[in-house]
C-alpha cells in the first residue's frame, strides 16, 4: 500500500466535529434568519457545554499547572502518583487487580490509547478480528498498520434480549484463520449494546485456546443504563497478559477537552506503548493528568443524575424515530449512542446526511463508517441539550418523509 493510498484511507470527513467545522457559521446564520426551525445540533460529538464536566475538574488542572515542571514533565507512562490513585479506582470498578507501575499507561485520550495499543500488536501481514460494526477508528488502525482485517459479525438487530449478538463461532473461525488479536468495544459503539455475561465468557474462552490478544474499548462503561449487568473481559477467565483494556473520562464525565486516556492490562504491551508513546508525544499532557486525581470519586448523586439525564433523553429520542414508519432503533443500553436504521430514501444515504445538515442543521455520522453492511443507518451521540437533540431528530423526520421512496 503506497504512502498516499495509507493517509487516504484515514479519511477525517466523517470525525467528531470535522463537519461543523466546515459548516456550522452558514447553518447558524440560516437558523437566526429563520430559514431553519431551531438550532443546528452536532451529534458527531457531545455537547460538554450541555452536561458539564465533573465537579472541580479545573481546580484539579490549576493545581497540576501550579507545581510547574513536576507535573509538566511527568514519566513517559504519566505520574505514578496519578497512576496509583487512578489503578485502585479501576481495580475496584474493574473486579480485577491493575499493577500502576508496569501495567498502565496514561494517554493523549483513549484515541491515544487505542493507537498505541494497535501498534503494539500487530503489523504488515498480521491477521486482525474486529466487529462489524464497531468504531471507525479500528478498522482505520488496522489498515494504517497494513494487518488483514477479518470481520466478525454482530447482529445487534435480530440479537436476543440482553445479547448484543456476536456470532462466536465466525471470530473462531478467524482465530483458526491466523488472526492473534481481536478488536473491539463494550459498550459497543455506534450501538450502544452491552455485551452479555456469556458473549465475554465465549470472547474469554476463545482468546485463552487461540492464545490471542485481545484490545477491548470501555470507554462508556460507566454510563450504563437501569438494569444492565456489565461484565468486564478482564475479570473473566482470561490470561491477564492477552487483553489490554482502554477507558477515559471523555464521555461520561464530558472532560474530552483535557484530552485523557488510560491502558492497563499486558505488561508486555504496555511497555511497547510507553515507547510508542515516547516518540509520538512524549506522555499525556502533564498538567491534564492531574484531573484524573478527581476520576471515579464523583459525589454518588453527580453520576446518578448524569446517568438519568442521558436516559431521558435517550428515551424522548427512541420515541421520535420509532413514529417513523420503518425505521428500527434498538434501546441502548450503556453510552450516548443511538444508532437507528432509516426507511428506504429516494436518495442515497450520503447524501441524505449532507441533507440533513444543510437543509434541518442536523449533523449525524454516517453508518458507513462502522461497518459496510451498516448503510442505511445513521450514528447520533445524544449527550446534547435535551430541548435541542429532540427538536432536531423532529427536524430529521420530517427529512425522512420528506426523501421517502
Amino acid at each position: 500500500m503506497s504512502i498516499i493510498e495509507k493517509f487516504t484511507r484515514l479519511g477525517t470527513d466523517n470525525a467528531p466535529g470535522q463537519e461543523v467545522r466546515q459548516d456550522t457559521s452558514s447553518l447558524e446564520s440560516r437558523l437566526r434568519g429563520g430559514k431553519l426551525d431551531g438550532r443546528a445540533v452536532d451529534f458527531s460529538h457531545g455537547d460538554v457545554d450541555a452536561h458539564e464536566p465533573t465537579p472541580g475538574s479545573f481546580e484539579l488542572f490549576s493545581e497540576g499547572v501550579a507545581k510547574g515542571g513536576a507535573q509538566a514533565y511527568t514519566e513517559y507512562r504519566g505520574d505514578i502518583g496519578i497512576r496509583e490513585g487512578v489503578a485502585e479506582n479501576l481495580a475496584t470498578f474493574t473486579g480485577a487487580g491493575v499493577d500502576a507501575r508496569d501495567g498502565m499507561i496514561i494517554t493523549p485520550g483513549t484515541q491515544g490509547a487505542l493507537f498505541l495499543a494497535v501498534a503494539a500488536t500487530v503489523t504488515r501481514g498480521d491477521k486482525i478480528a474486529i466487529v462489524q460494526p464497531d468504531y471507525f477508528a479500528n478498522r482505520k488502525l488496522a489498515e494504517f498498520f497494513e494487518a488483514e482485517i477479518i470481520p466478525v459479525q454482530m447482529a445487534y438487530v435480530e440479537a436476543e434480549p440482553g445479547q448484543a449478538g456476536i456470532d462466536l463461532s465466525e471470530l473462531e473461525a478467524a482465530f483458526s484463520a491466523g488472526a492473534r488479536c481481536f478488536l473491539f468495544s463494550n459498550p459497543n459503539n455506534p450501538s450502544g449494546v452491552v455485551y452479555s455475561p456469556d458473549e465475554i465468557a465465549g470472547i474469554a474462552k476463545l482468546a485463552a485456546q487461540y492464545g490471542a490478544t485481545v484490545i477491548v474499548d470501555q470507554l462508556y462503561s460507566r454510563l450504563r443504563y437501569e438494569g444492565v449487568q456489565y461484565t468486564h473481559l478482564r475479570a473473566a477467565d482470561i490470561d491477564p497478559e492477552n487483553v489490554v483494556t482502554i477507558m477515559g473520562p471523555s464521555k461520561t464525565e464530558s472532560l474530552s477537552g483535557y484530552r485523557l486516556g488510560v491502558g492497563f492490562g499486558s505488561k508486555t504491551i504496555i511497555a511497547r506503548m510507553e515507547k510508542l508513546q515516547a516518540i509520538v508525544s512524549l506522555r499525556a499532557a502533564g498538567y491534564s493528568q492531574a484531573v484524573l486525581r478527581g476520576w471515579f470519586r464523583e459525589p454518588a448523586e453527580w453520576m446518578e443524575d448524569r446517568i438519568a439525564q442521558h436516559q431521558a433523553i435517550r428515551d424522548d429520542l427512541l420515541r421520535v424515530f420509532r413514529g417513523i414508519e420503518g425505521c428500527f432503533a434498538r434501546t441502548p443500553q450503556a453510552g450516548s449512542y443511538l444508532f437507528p436504521q432509516l426507511p428506504k430514501l429516494s436518495l442515497s444515504h450520503g447524501d441524505f446526511v449532507k441533507a440533513l445538515r444543510m437543509q434541518a442543521g442536523v449533523i449525524v455520522t454516517p453508518g458507513t463508517e462502522f461497518s459496510p453492511h451498516t448503510g442505511a443507518s445513521v450514528r447520533l451521540n445524544f449527550s446534547q441539550d435535551h430541548k435541542a437533540a429532540v427538536a432536531a431528530v423532529e427536524r430529521m423526520a420530517e427529512l425522512v418523509e420528506r426523501y421517502r421512496a
